[in-house]
């Protein structure tokens, strides 16, 4: 199932078809470019799509402070740096206050300070573990 991005991603994404439409001689209003959108998405108007929007998505930014899972430990860090990436996507560097240990086996540790990972709206990763947990889960603390 594709997550539904933030109202602000769609609007902006409604700004870049009228403006593109516009370059090639064709007008628009503002209110035909969100409906559109709204089609592209498969909703019936905008007020739906917007309804379905992810209005609550955590906006992450540097110097945030976080707290979540990783690879199935807790931690406790900032977010050192965000992009807004496709489809509600975001990538993140995340710090660790406590360093993590990445390795499940008794005989060794591989602590890690710092990752860099790829977050959905809901804060987890796409990329799972063989026990199908993802391997990241954030949220803002």
């Amino acid at each position: 199932m594709t997550q539904i991005p933030s109202r602000d991603v769609l609007k902006a994404q409604a700004k870049r078809l009228r403006a593109d439409l516009s370059m090639n001689g064709t007008e628009m209003t503002h209110a035909a470019a969100l409906e559109t959108v709204a089609h592209q998405w498969g909703m019936r108007d905008w007020n739906t799509l917007a309804a379905k929007a992810d209005v609550s998505a955590v906006q992450w930014h540097p110097g945030q402070r976080a707290s979540g899972r990783y690879l199935g430990h807790p931690f406790t860090g900032v977010i050192k740096a965000a992009r807004l990436a496709s489809s509600g996507f975001w990538s993140l560097t995340v710090r660790f206050d406590e360093p993590v240990d990445v390795v499940e086996s008794e005989h060794f540790t591989a602590l890690r300070q710092q990752v860099n990972t790829t977050i959905n709206a809901r804060g987890e990763s796409p990329q799972k573990t063989s026990n199908g947990q993802p391997h990241m889960v954030i949220g803002p603390l």
